[in-house]
């Protein structure tokens, strides 16, 4: 079979539309427009919504204390606690170990 003839059997080809995507386009968007289904929302949906716009205006973290951090380090005022360095890295190893995640 030669090109030519892969093209005249499929037209579509020649378009860049191997699977006809305009035609499924255009009967989804019928659809779309015979659809005269409503959807409602449970209060708690609307709730976890607001607290969800809520959430993402907020910061991330404490921008002020990351600044004081920042100054003692810089200072040399800073001191890390190696046993509570230590110790959170044992909890999180027995966590994982365990399969239990802390919240």
């Amino acid at each position: 079979m030669n090109i030519d003839d892969v093209l005249k059997v499929s037209p579509a080809l020649v378009n860049g539309n191997p699977e006809g995507k305009s035609a499924r386009n255009a009967e989804a968007a019928r659809t779309d427009q015979q659809s005269s289904e409503k959807v409602t929302l449970s209060a708690r949906s609307a709730e976890l919504q607001s607290l969800e716009a809520r959430v993402a205006s907020e910061e991330a973290f404490d921008a002020a204390k990351v600044e004081a951090i920042k100054a003692a380090i810089q200072s040399g005022q800073y001191k890390v606690d190696s046993g509570k360095v230590a110790d959170g890295l044992i909890n999180s190893v027995k966590e994982m170990l365990s399969g239990t995640v802390r919240k």
